[in-house]
């Protein structure tokens, strides 16, 4: 049986529980149930590898004491168990400065964590159902992709507007052009349930020669996620890609006024798709000088990118055509600073439906970075393939290779390509800081016509169709003789 068809039948076996109400309530209990298998795969290799390694969770509440016999507790028993004591005690765990890192994630899950099945029968069955996963496995771990994209999917009916999950492949593409290297730190100020950070830790592993490069890796990721779901997915996926103490915090990243932040807040390389169309109350406001106040939460996140990316830094932001050409007083300002501090160097323009199912929104990824003030932008236009007229779709999802074109002309822009086009500091200045530059490529080769050209053209049509007609009227009487 496949993850996938695991995944599915666990959601077949929630459907039939009177307390689990809806795509978002059946995600959060599967998510937390499978953080703590995940987390007892993990505990059974610190355990093997750390002689004094001892466990924040009492024994009786560990995933391998009370759920992964079959025949174990059900009914009304299991259910009291979990409610009156695994939550319990989970949520009441006693932490101090001294406590592991990887004991205190135990504790910031459960906080915000809910039992919602009311069913202790049907809930034995999910987790017998969930105990076929073997995470001590080297490949049903790395299956949790296929969980994880499954998990995704119902995402797109329980999230809240604004919240996108990234594809993968976009997430891939932006950490190849940025590059990160082992010693460099990389931040996510909005992670969600991780898709940046993964990318990043697997690019920065093909790099790795020694123990301690292996270290500097795990120790180089960290991110911000608000929401409680997506947090706790993205904690689940580190450790799944054996990041042992996610360094993942629950908490809104623009809680904290930008001007406090010093060089230790900074980043060599920041990745993130800031949620679109958010608004923000003004006592979130106040957290930025007052040119750049807006209630449009990516525009304050892309203010804070400002001031959280290292001298020398570089960044990869997913934004809507609205950051683009939008003139209020607040955007102007936050494009202003972008482009005389920072080398906006490429922007890159991507097809319609690449976040489907999610959004149709028209979205582009700005790549930047803080060595010099920008002199011109280069941009590439990302083409529909062929046989795709109106953008990609849920059955149609956005493909690796369809960025290929990008990726080849991203280090050789000197070769033409019809896609690519540029535009000066001095030509955006005068638009008033707008951004949105269409591809001057499109249709050049297309003829203008006056109204005189076309009547006439319209006119040899309509005598070639008369023509055409009283032709076929003939041969149509010859038939009939």
């Amino acid at each position: 049986m496949t993850i996938t068809s695991i995944i599915k039948s666990i959601q077949d076996i929630m459907r039939q529980d009177a307390g689990v109400d809806g795509d978002a309530q059946r995600i959060s209990q599967l998510v937390w149930m499978l953080f703590l298998k995940v987390y007892d795969a993990k505990e059974a290799e610190w355990e093997l590898f750390e002689e004094d390694y001892k466990s924040i969770i009492p024994e009786d509440l560990r995933w391998r004491n009370w759920a992964e016999d079959e025949e174990g507790m059900t009914g009304d028993e299991l259910l009291e168990f979990v409610n009156e004591r695994l939550f319990k005690e989970l949520k009441d765990l006693t932490v101090d400065e001294t406590t592991d890192k990887r004991g205190l994630i135990v504790k910031s899950v459960f906080e915000d964590s809910y039992n919602y099945m009311k069913s202790g029968t049907l809930l034995r069955q999910l987790i017998n159902k969930l105990n076929e996963i073997d995470f001590d496995e080297y490949e049903d771990r790395h299956a949790f992709n296929d969980i994880y994209e499954t998990i995704l999917k119902d995402l797109q009916s329980a999230g809240n507007a604004g919240e996108y999950y990234t594809p993968r492949v976009l997430t891939d593409f932006i950490i190849e052009m940025l590059n990160p290297q082992i010693g460099e730190q990389v931040a996510d100020f909005a992670c969600g349930t991780g898709g940046f950070l993964v990318s990043s830790l697997k690019h920065l592993e093909k790099q790795i020669k020694t123990v301690e490069d292996r270290k500097t890796v795990q120790s180089s990721l960290f991110g911000i996620e608000k929401k409680p779901l997506p947090h706790l997915l993205c904690m689940t996926n580190l450790l799944l890609h054996d990041v042992d103490s996610p360094n993942i915090l629950r908490d809104n990243s623009l809680s904290t006024n930008v001007r406090d932040y010093t060089e230790k807040d900074k980043y060599d390389v920041i990745a993130m798709n800031p949620p679109f169309g958010g608004v923000e109350e003004v006592g979130i406001q106040i957290n930025f000088p007052a040119e750049f106040r807006t209630s449009e939460t990516a525009d304050l996140f892309m203010t804070l990118i400002m001031y959280r990316l290292k001298e020398n830094g570089r960044a990869g932001v997913v934004l809507p055509d609205g950051f683009l050409f939008g003139d209020d007083n607040a955007k102007v300002a936050i494009k202003e600073k972008l482009l005389s501090e920072f080398n906006l160097h490429t922007i890159v323009r991507v097809p319609n439906g690449v976040f489907a199912p999610y959004t149709s929104i028209a979205t582009n990824v700005l790549f930047f970075d803080k060595t010099k003030p920008t002199e011109k932008i280069d941009y590439y236009q990302v083409p529909l393939p062929e046989g795709i007229k109106n953008g990609f779709t849920k059955t149609r999802p956005f493909k690796t290779e369809y960025l290929q074109g990008v990726k080849d002309w991203w280090n050789n822009r000197d070769k033409e390509d019809k896609n690519a086009y540029s535009v000066t500091i001095e030509e955006i200045k005068k638009a008033n800081y707008n951004l949105d530059v269409k591809n001057p490529n499109n249709g050049k080769e297309e003829k203008e016509y006056s109204l005189n050209e076309l009547l006439n053209i319209m006119d040899t049509k309509s005598k070639n169709i008369n023509k055409l007609i009283g032709q076929l009227s003939k041969a149509l009487e010859g038939v009939e003789e």
